[in-house]
């Protein structure tokens, strides 16, 4: 039985309660789980298990590996408690869904450029294209239709779109829908005030990096 992801259910959730299903070493899986591994260039969450550090979280299929500091002592069919340091997770889904909402602007009105890679960290978000010429040149349009999104408030929904595959998706009605299996924010506004910066990575690749505003 694969792992209860409850950072899709609900993403605000900050600690839950879980029995710890196996333990190899310092490598363990829980049967429910609040904290994000890896995926779709979305940094893992930072968090404990039984009040122990998570060092690494690896997404296997629909299994999650948690290693852990050494000399934790957890063992199968514990309860412990699992937090996730919920100042980085909250960064990580403001930044994701301005990246997605960058990504989504550049796509509908800059003719469907290949994106070749993308990346989130809880200090910035950033989306790289295959583009001819300066993509900073626009930022001033771009920026516009993110801050009319923004100041919009529109609902986000996340679900499934196969449960057995564990593939879903984001919509924003009127906006767009799309595949994501990252954790998402209920509201557009909730990402709050954001910057643009160029970089050029040589030989026709350019790349937006997204920045949170105090």
């Amino acid at each position: 039985m694969a792992v209860k992801k409850v950072f899709w259910e609900n993403p605000y959730l900050t600690e839950i309660e879980a029995k710890v299903k196996s333990v190899d070493n310092n490598v363990i899986t829980l049967d429910q789980t609040i904290v994000f591994a890896f995926s779709g260039g979305q940094q893992s969450d930072s968090g404990t298990i039984g009040g122990v550090k998570i060092i690494e979280s690896r997404k296997e299929g629909k299994e999650i590996f948690y290693t852990l500091e050494q000399n934790h002592n957890l063992k199968p069919n514990q309860n412990v408690m699992v937090e996730i340091d919920w100042e980085k997770r909250y960064k990580l889904m403001k930044l994701h869904f301005a990246a997605e909402i960058v990504l989504e602007l550049v796509y509908q009105n800059y003719n469907y450029p290949e994106k070749i890679g993308a990346n989130i960290t809880e200090e910035k978000a950033r989306v790289d294209f295959f583009w001819k010429g300066n993509i900073s040149e626009i930022f001033p349009e771009l920026m516009n239709k993110i801050n009319n999104l923004i100041d919009s408030n529109l609902d986000i929904t996340s679900t499934f779109e196969d449960e057995q595959t564990e593939r879903r998706y984001w919509l924003i009605e009127g906006f767009a829908k799309v595949p994501c299996g990252g954790t998402h924010l209920k509201k557009t506004g909730e990402i709050g005030s954001i910057s643009l910066k160029r970089k050029n990575l040589g030989g026709g690749k350019e790349r937006i990096e997204i920045y949170l505003q105090p």
